[in-house]
Formats: C-alpha cells, sequence, structure tokens
C-alpha cells in the first residue's frame, strides 16, 4: 500500500526549477524526482498534433531540467546530457 502523504503535491511546472533547487526541506532526492516528474509530464502532453517548434521547445525544457539536475547530482545530470545527445 502505499502512503499517499509522503508524495509531493504535483503542482509544480517547468517555471519552478529555480524554486526547487531553491529548498532546503527537500532531500537531493526528491528534487530530482520532481525535476524528472516535470520532464516526463512535458514530454507525456505532446502528441501527434505538436509542432516541430513545439517539441524544439520541450526538447530545450528538458536540457535545463537535466541541467539543473546536475546541480544536484552531477553524475546523475551528466548522464542524462550525455544521453540527449545521441
Amino acid at each position: 500500500m502505499i502512503n499517499l502523504t509522503i508524495l509531493p503535491a504535483m503542482g509544480y511546472s517547468y517555471n519552478d526549477i529555480d524554486k526547487i533547487l531553491e529548498f532546503k526541506t527537500w532531500s537531493d532526492r526528491r528534487k530530482v524526482d520532481e525535476l524528472l516528474r516535470i520532464d516526463s509530464s512535458m514530454y507525456c502532453n505532446m502528441g501527434t498534433d505538436s509542432t516541430v517548434g513545439e517539441m524544439r521547445a520541450v526538447h530545450k525544457k528538458s536540457r535545463d531540467i537535466y541541467k539543473a539536475i546536475e546541480k544536484i547530482d552531477k553524475e546523475t545530470g551528466a548522464l542524462f546530457l550525455r544521453a540527449m545527445d545521441k
């Protein structure tokens, strides 16, 4: 059974990246998890009707998120960035 009281509120978006990085009460793991949730949410909201411009914008935002993750965990962020460049 999942304890729902420890799950985040799920109200954060791409615009909140800097705010998430500055949270003192959150563990590094929770920060990375929330940033990855934001990233996956952006990709899930794309569809077959998304324009090339929209796809590029999501790709750029994704790179920004991975750079933010790199500030928290250098190795993990670098892995995401390298995978994106392949």
